[in-house]
């Protein structure tokens, strides 16, 4: 694990702060201190830093990863190298892998929006190496090498994938700093494609799978984007949400779990939209709805969206 002592100490002072020093907010005061936390807060629009804790210290990404997976996919289909009916092969090596998973058997297709889906919402290992390996050319291998060559090529210069969808490895590892610029450039570069990112479920083949993310129920203008969890990493979370013409992106490294992290994360957006003058929002506020996509399995699920008073456990 990762564990430069000094700037851990630093970040969390650096975090404190921040903190104490928004007297109109609720402390964040979750895992600061933990040797696998970090977090940054941003406004989206100039990327400019409003708090930060240990921002530039490798973390492993869990299933963040699967953000760049996105990336990847939405510039193909924006180059028309990729339709979102494109049939998807399942590979024995894509099937094998490890929950969560969609269930996928080798030999089966599934369309390339349906991949897209599960990755947004069920957070699906098997669908994620399947796209992997469709947009490597029948390699997932080469598609991490394309994700890496790509981070580079947007600024994570801290950033190094080795797969598609963010299950242990040690060479793969990124930044807090690193996944909120991978957020803003979703946004900013596929905003007809970003409405994905706050899909509330996804049917697939009669199971329904709804999103990890609880913010998009839990707090006030949230629209995305990604959790992610492996034993090494903690739970992890990049959130974007918008209030009164302000957009922030946001990532937290390290919780101790789901819901701390959540907590964590929506006590850091307090202080981020205090600090931009933006008054609080009351808790509870119904889930933010972006525009559907017509025509889509987004605009449909967005659409016909089930009232439900409990979700799902987060993995």
């Amino acid at each position: 694990m990762f564990r430069d002592r000094g700037s851990l100490r630093l970040g969390a002072v650096l975090a404190l702060t921040f903190v104490c020093g928004l007297g109109a907010a609720k402390p964040a005061t979750a895992q600061i201190g933990s040797d696998r936390y970090a977090a940054i807060v941003v406004e989206a629009r100039s990327g400019n830093t409003l708090i930060a804790a240990n921002p530039d210290e490798a973390r492993y990404p869990a299933s963040l990863t699967k953000m760049m997976t996105l990336y990847l996919a939405f510039e193909a289909l924006r180059d028309g190298r990729l339709s979102l009916s494109t049939p998807i092969h399942v590979s024995y090596e894509a099937a094998s892998k490890p929950p969560s998973r969609l269930g996928l058997v080798a030999g089966m297709t599934l369309t390339a929006e349906e991949a897209m889906l599960a990755l947004v919402t069920k957070s699906a290992n098997d669908a994620a190496a399947a796209l992997g390996e469709h947009l490597g050319g029948g390699s997932e291998q080469r598609f991490a090498q394309m994700m890496t060559l790509k981070a580079r090529a947007l600024g994570m210069t801290r950033t190094t994938f080795r797969n598609a969808s963010g299950l242990p490895d040690l060479e793969q590892v990124s930044t807090a700093r690193d996944m909120a610029l991978l957020g803003r450039r979703l946004q900013q570069d596929f905003p007809e494609r970003y409405s994905y990112f706050s899909t509330p479920y996804f049917v697939f083949r009669g199971r329904t799978h709804f999103n990890h993310n609880r913010l998009l129920a839990e707090y006030d203008g949230t629209d995305g984007i990604k959790t992610g969890y492996v034993n090494d990493s903690g739970f992890n979370l990049v959130a974007s949400a918008q209030r009164d013409g302000v957009r922030l992106v946001a990532t937290v490294f390290g919780g101790r779990s789901s819901r701390e992290r959540d907590r964590h994360m929506m006590a850091l957006l307090d202080q981020g939209f205090a600090q931009m003058g933006v008054a609080p929002s009351p808790r509870g506020a119904a889930m933010a709805h972006a525009t559907p996509l017509r025509g889509s399995l987004v605009g449909r699920a967005q659409a016909a969206a089930p009232s439900r008073a409990a979700r799902p456990p987060v993995p």
